[in-house]
């Protein structure tokens, strides 16, 4: 089964790829069938440079891509679909939590409206006025002090 897979070249701690055509069981930096492209991850943006007519090719007579190399198809055009790999697990992810903060707000929407109807509850049994408080009677100002006048010495 032929395999479309990266194969690392560059110097050590500057990776760069090329995306190769190979037999599936050869080992990823044995001879290639074809080298249709490579990729340079560690500019800014990252660097793909491919044959597409040959990606298509080879994709049409039934090579398979790693998940990578899919990955780097599918965001230059030449495959329609989903990532996936690691990206289809972190989206698992979010859809997790998203389902547990939906589950949570649905908790506290229910304490809400339970709070709602114990106090409507409360509102409509008769409850007992307070008593009337005193009246209350104005203070008496006091005359605010007066500074007493310096001398001069």
């Amino acid at each position: 089964m032929l395999k479309i897979r990266l194969s690392r070249t560059g110097k050590h701690k500057a990776p760069q790829y090329r995306i190769v055509v190979q037999q599936g069981h050869k080992d990823p930096w044995a001879d290639a069938v074809e080298i249709i492209g490579h990729y340079n991850p560690r500019t800014n943006p990252s660097q793909i440079t491919l044959k597409e007519d040959r990606a298509k090719h080879w994709l049409s007579k039934g090579a398979q891509p790693s998940d990578t190399v899919h990955n780097l198809f599918v965001a230059e055009g030449i495959l329609e679909g989903e990532k996936r790999g690691t990206v289809s697990i972190t989206n698992k992810r979010k859809a997790k939590i998203e389902e547990k903060n939906a589950a949570a707000k649905e908790k506290e929407e229910a304490k809400k409206a339970e709070e709602v109807a114990a106090s409507e509850k409360t509102s409509t049994e008769e409850t007992p006025e307070p008593a009337p408080t005193e009246p209350e009677t104005p203070k008496e100002e006091t005359p605010a002090e007066e500074p007493k006048p310096e001398e001069n010495a």
